[in-house]
């Protein structure tokens, strides 16, 4: 195999990003690009498993590391013997960072002066299309990392982001999920006066052809009122969210630096499925984050159903050199393993219930490029007992639910 080839791991920013990575190296040859994770201290793990990987698979190919641990931690990488070389974030986007040999290593200044944010779109390797609107984090979660990586939060224009749309449409792609760091804080450092709110309404304004929209995960306290109205009310806005909640507990969310209460977080999902009740929820839940009680713990099992989850992503925690929650009291790594346990097993019993609940059902289902699987406007997986043309979206007939998903039939 030559040519270019593109790793992503982490998130679906990532995801849009590898495009970016791809365009940029398509000059070379028989070149590797992993772009790589930081969130946990797995996804580090996960990167340089890769990396070993990719070397037994193609000796003879050039591996080029950049991504969030890159940025962090570049000496990690640039001492593996499988690495030619070692960008970052900032820098893998440039071409000529692709051709250089003279440098082992090229991180930039993440949080200096950074060029504006053009909105990168993932290519025809995905049924959806992912669109980059936003990066980097003005926030500072006593547990997160990834700023460090990312720099501070900046926006694509509005009218870039529309283009970026209008393009993937032309091409043929019938959903757009919005991707960033810090979703929700899109906006505040462009000219006038911006929100997530504002995009969405003029995405949805400007590009009427696009049949769905979906939102990657969202900070729940800033769903402010023109955002929540677009997406109980339109119904373009897919329902489903994913909502960056990490805890149950006020306190803790209090030593996480989290913005939100409990009770906002239970309070918002009740107000959105008063008034669209078929929205399925996600979220971000962290086990045994430092000082995590039983008691505590236990909040954040209760929260699973207070604002029923159904996409629970659980993360038993993990501490990140340099930040403040590495240096407070741990919880031993058997509690976090059995209390990441019972958070898996409580969201997976939820999210079969409501899988059950759906048989019967006709649901309108985004055929993937396998042609025989697909997400429904709720993002539930569905496999298809006929093959159907990837990317079209079609009436589905669900005939039954198992494992980690639906069945279902044209209909």
């Amino acid at each position: 195999m030559s040519g270019v080839e593109v790793i992503n791991f982490g998130c679906r920013l990532n995801i849009a990003e590898g495009e970016a990575i791809r365009a940029a190296a398509a000059a070379e040859d028989n070149l590797i690009v992993i772009n790589s994770c930081a969130v946990t201290s797995e996804a580090e793990r996960q990167a340089r498993q890769a990396i070993r990987r990719a070397a037994k698979r193609r000796p003879d190919a050039r591996i080029i590391v950049t991504g969030c641990a890159a940025q962090i931690s570049p000496d990690q990488f640039a001492d593996m013997p499988q690495v030619t070389r070692v960008i970052g974030n900032l820098e893998k986007r440039n071409a000529d960072q692709y051709s250089r040999r003279n440098s082992r290593t090229d991180i930039g200044d993440i949080f200096g002066i950074t060029p504006p944010l053009v909105p990168v779109v993932s290519g025809a390797d995905h049924a959806r299309a992912f669109v980059e609107v936003q990066n980097g984090c003005d926030h500072r979660c006593t547990f997160c990392i990834i700023p460090t990586g990312r720099g501070n939060s900046r926006s694509a224009p509005a009218g870039a982001v529309i283009d970026a749309i209008k393009s993937a449409v032309d091409r043929g792609r019938q959903e757009v999920i919005l991707t960033g760091v810090d979703l929700t804080s899109y906006g505040p450092d462009l000219p006038g006066v911006s929100s997530l709110g504002q995009l969405v309404e003029r995405i949805l304004k400007h590009v009427p052809n696009l049949q769905r929209l979906r939102l990657s995960s969202l900070d729940s306290v800033e769903i402010d009122e023109r955002l929540a109205e677009i997406i109980v009310g339109d119904q373009r806005m897919m329902p489903h969210l994913h909502l960056s909640l990490q805890a149950g507990d006020d306190m803790i969310l209090k030593r996480m630096k989290r913005r939100h209460s409990r009770i906002q977080a239970i309070e918002l999902v009740q107000a959105l499925k008063a008034k669209r009740p078929e929205i399925a929820i996600g979220a971000d839940i962290i086990a045994g984050f430092p000082t995590e009680t039983e008691d505590m713990f236990k909040n954040s099992l209760a929260l699973l159903d207070e604002c029923e989850v159904v996409f629970g992503h659980i993360f038993p925690y993990s501490p990140r050199p340099g930040t403040p929650a590495a240096r407070m009291p741990q919880v031993d790594h058997s509690v976090i393993r059995d209390r990441a346990s019972q958070l898996r097993a409580r969201s997976a019993a939820r999210k079969a219930t409501w899988l059950a609940s759906l048989v019967g059902t006709r649901q309108r289902v985004l055929v993937e490029l396998d042609r025989q699987t697909g997400h429904a406007e709720n993002f539930a997986s569905v496999r298809l007992d006929a093959a159907l043309p990837a990317g079209e979206v079609a009436n589905i007939l669900i005939t039954a639910s198992g494992g980690d998903g639906l069945s279902g039939t044209p209909a």
